[in-house]
C-alpha cells in the first residue's frame, strides 16, 4: 500500500485535527434512484456484480433500463423531504458532521448546478437539495462534507452516446481523444468550483469513483485540490482509494482496521443493509452494536461515518430515528470518553477498549452484565470514576490491574466508561 502523505499546509493540519476530534459523522445517500429502490447509480453499470443487477423487467435490456433510469427525475417529488428533521435527528444522535451526495456516478446533481440541466431543481421537487441540507446541518453546528463522484455516466464526454458502456470507465481511450477528455475534466472542475464557492463553508471534499485517476483518467487532482483550498482554506480533500497527497484521510468501506493505523482514517458503514432506504421492512443494526462499533473505531484512532438515507419520499424511517435517538442517549452520558480523544495502550482487552485525553484514560467496558471488573493498567491511577455516576467507587490495584466494584443498581445500556486519572 502506498505510504500515507501527511499534509504540509498548517491550515489543513489544523482542520485534520479538528476532524479527528469529531469521531462520529453521517453520510447520506439520496437521489431519484430511490424511486426504484436500487443500488444507487450502480444498476447502470454492466460489470455483472450482484449489486449492479437491473430490476425486472429490464434485467436483459440495458438500453431500455437506461432510458427509464434517466427519466426518473420527472417523477421525483419527495413530499417528505425535510432537511431540518434530518439534521435534528443526526445532532441528537451525537453526530458531528455530515457528508452528503451532491452527485453520484449517474451524474444527477442534487444541487442547482449551472453546468447541467440534470439536477434536482429541474424536478417536481424543484429544490436545491444539497444547499438545504448543508444549511440545516450547519444550523446545528455540524461540519459539512461534499460527496462528489468524479465519474459521470450521464455526461456525453464520459460515456459517449452510441458507444458501448461495458464497465464503469469512460467508454473511450482518453489519450486518443484528449479534447473530449479535457472538456469533461473542465466540466468536473467547474461543478466542484460551484459547490465550493456557492454553498457556504465546507470542511471536506469527499471524492468518490476511485477508478477515475491518472494515467487512464487524469482529472489533474493536484490542481483541483489546490483550487479547492483557494476557495475553502484548510478544506480536507479525500480522493478515495487513490493513496497519495490528495487523500488527507483514508476511508475503509464497510470494514474496520484490526488495529490502530499510523494515519487518519474513517470507516464508512451503513446502519441498515443499504446506503439509503429501499423500502419498508428494512432491518437496522441494534443501537448497542453501533455503540460498540464506534468505541472500537475510536480506540483504534478512527472516526465512524454512519450511512443512513431517506426513502423515495425524502423521509427517514421510524426505525432510523429510533436507532439514532438511542445512540445519542448513550453519547449524552459517555461522550467524554469518545469526542476529542486519542488511542492509548493497551488499546483493547477482552472486555475493554481504551481512549485518552490528557492525563485521563477512559476504559470503555463493552459488557454491562458484570458487577466487578478488572482493568489492565501500566500505572496505578490516582483516582477512578464512572461516567454517569457521581459517587465514589470501590476500587483497588494489584498485579498491573485495577479492580473496580461497580455500584449496586448502576446499569447502563450498551457500555460503561471508567475514568482513570
Amino acid at each position: 500500500m502506498t505510504e500515507y502523505v501527511w499534509p504540509n499546509d498548517p491550515t489543513v493540519l489544523a482542520k485534520l485535527e479538528w476532524w479527528r476530534d469529531q469521531k462520529f459523522g453521517v453520510i447520506i445517500h439520496w437521489g431519484p434512484y430511490s424511486r426504484l429502490g436500487v443500488f444507487e447509480s450502480w444498476t447502470l453499470c454492466q460489470e455483472g456484480d450482484d449489486f449492479m443487477a437491473r430490476p425486472d423487467p429490464w434485467s436483459d435490456d440495458p438500453d431500455g433500463y437506461r432510458e427509464v433510469y434517466e427519466k426518473l427525475p420527472e417523477g421525483f417529488d419527495a413530499p417528505g423531504f425535510d432537511p431540518e428533521k434530518w439534521a435534528a435527528a443526526c445532532a441528537a444522535a451525537g453526530m458531528r458532521y455530515v457528508v452528503f451526495t451532491t452527485k453520484h456516478h449517474d451524474g444527477f446533481a442534487m444541487y442547482d448546478t449551472a453546468l447541467s440541466d440534470y439536477k434536482s431543481t429541474n424536478t417536481p421537487l424543484g429544490r436545491d437539495v444539497a444547499g438545504e441540507v448543508f444549511d440545516a446541518f450547519r444550523a446545528r453546528d455540524m461540519g459539512v462534507g461534499v460527496y462528489f463522484s468524479k465519474a459521470d455516466w450521464h455526461h456525453p464526454d464520459y460515456w459517449v452516446p452510441g458507444r458501448d458502456t461495458p464497465d464503469r470507465y469512460a467508454n473511450y481511450r482518453t489519450q486518443d481523444e484528449p479534447e473530449r477528455w479535457q472538456r469533461f475534466a473542465g466540466f468536473t472542475h467547474g461543478q466542484i468550483e460551484e459547490l465550493l464557492s456557492g454553498y457556504g463553508p465546507v470542511d471536506v471534499l469527499w471524492l468518490d469513483a476511485g477508478w477515475v485517476r491518472a494515467p487512464r483518467e487524469d482529472l489533474d487532482l493536484p490542481g483541483l485540490a489546490a483550487r479547492a483550498r483557494e476557495l475553502q482554506p484548510g478544506i480536507l480533500v479525500v480522493d478515495r482509494d487513490v493513496h497519495g497527497p490528495q487523500e488527507d484521510y483514508r476511508t475503509p468501506e464497510q470494514t474496520v482496521p484490526a488495529e490502530p493505523q499510523p494515519f487518519p482514517w474513517e470507516s464508512c458503514i451503513t446502519l441498515g443493509p443499504f446506503w439509503y432506504t429501499f423500502g419498508p421492512g428494512e432491518t437496522y443494526k441494534p443501537a448497542g452494536e453501533v455503540v460498540h462499533l464506534l468505541c472500537r473505531i475510536v480506540a483504534r484512532g478512527g472516526n465512524l461515518l454512519l450511512g443512513i438515507g431517506p426513502d423515495h419520499t425524502g423521509a427517514l424511517p421510524g426505525g432510523v430515528h429510533e436507532r439514532l435517538a438511542e445512540i445519542g442517549a448513550w453519547l449524552d452520558v459517555h461522550g467524554e470518553a469518545v469526542y476529542g480523544t486519542r488511542p492509548c495502550e493497551p488499546y483493547e482487552s477482552e472486555d475493554f477498549v481504551f481512549t485518552r485525553r490528557g492525563d485521563t484514560i477512559y476504559a470503555i467496558g463493552l459488557r454491562t452484565d458484570l458487577d466487578e471488573v478488572r482493568v489492565p493498567v501500566s500505572r496505578i491511577p490516582r483516582s477512578v470514576g464512572l461516567l454517569g455516576h457521581d459517587g465514589r467507587l470501590d476500587w483497588s490495584a494489584e498485579d498491573g490491574a485495577v479492580i473496580v466494584r461497580l455500584p449496586d443498581g448502576h446499569r447502563v445500556s450498551h457500555a460503561f466508561a471508567l475514568t482513570l486519572t
